[in-house]
C-alpha cells in the first residue's frame, strides 16, 4: 500500500537501543529481548535490518554510552544509519539504504518512545511509507519530574494513537512482537 513506487519490500528499524540511552528505560530487559525475535525472524527470512545510532553531546562518537547495547548484535553486513536528529531519515542516508532495497515498509522498535521513535514514524509516514510500531518492542526512560507521563503511559499513548493514523496509500498499524509480519501490507500469506 505504501505510496513509493516499485519497493515492495518491508525492512525492520531498530533505532538507538544505544547504552546510554536504554540504561534506565522501562521494561529494558523485556523490550530488548523481543527486539531481538524480531531481528532472529527478520533475518531468517530475507527481511533487512536496519540499526540506527544516534549522536548529541550526551553521546559522544565512541563513548561507552554512544555503543549499542551488547544484548544486541548487528551482523557486520547490516545497515548502520548514524544520525544527529530525533527523524531518522533527517540528515542521514536512511531513505539511500531503503530505497536500495525497494523498501516501502517499515517495522519500528528501539527507543526512545516519546522523541526519536515518534519523530521517526512520523517522518517515515509523510515520506510515504507504511509504518507498523512495535507496541512491545519500544520504551523510553522515566521523564515524569519534569511533566511527562510515566513511561507507561508514553508508550500505551504512542501505541494507541498510532495504531489510527492514516493518509492516502498508507497504513499505520501497531502489533506486538509475537503478531508482527514481515509481509508488505496488504499481501496474502501463502
Amino acid at each position: 500500500m505504501t505510496t513509493l513506487q516499485n519497493r515492495p519490500h518491508t525492512a525492520l528499524l531498530v533505532i538507538d537501543v544505544q547504552i546510554g540511552v536504554v540504561a534506565g528505560a522501562h521494561r529494558r530487559d523485556a523490550v530488548l529481548s523481543n527486539i531481538n525475535t524480531l531481528v532472529a525472524r527478520a533475518r531468517s527470512e530475507g527481511v533487512p535490518v536496519v540499526w540506527v545510532q544516534h549522536s548529541d553531546a550526551e553521546l559522544e562518537v565512541g563513548s561507552d554510552p554512544w555503543q549499542l547495547v551488547p544484548e544486541l548484535e548487528r551482523s557486520s553486513g547490516e545497515p548502520l544509519v548514524r544520525k544527529t536528529y530525533g527523524d531518522s531519515f533527517e540528515d542521514t542516508d536512511l531513505e539511500d539504504v531503503l530505497a536500495a532495497s525497494g523498501v516501502g515498509r517499515l517495522v519500528v522498535s528501539g527507543a526512545q518512545t516519546d522523541a526519536c521513535i515518534r519523530s521517526t514514524i512520523h517522518g517515515a509516514f509523510a515520506r510515504g511509507y507504511d509504518v507498523t510500531l512495535v507496541g512491545d518492542a519500544h520504551t523510553t526512560e522515566d521523564l515524569s519530574e519534569w511533566g511527562a507521563p510515566t513511561p507507561d503511559k508514553v508508550i500505551g499513548h504512542t501505541n494507541m494513537y498510532w495504531q489510527y493514523q492514516s493518509a492516502p496509500g498508507r497504513s499505520a498499524t501497531v502489533d506486538d512482537t509475537a503478531d508482527v509480519s514481515f509481509a508488505p501490507a496488504g499481501a496474502v500469506p501463502a
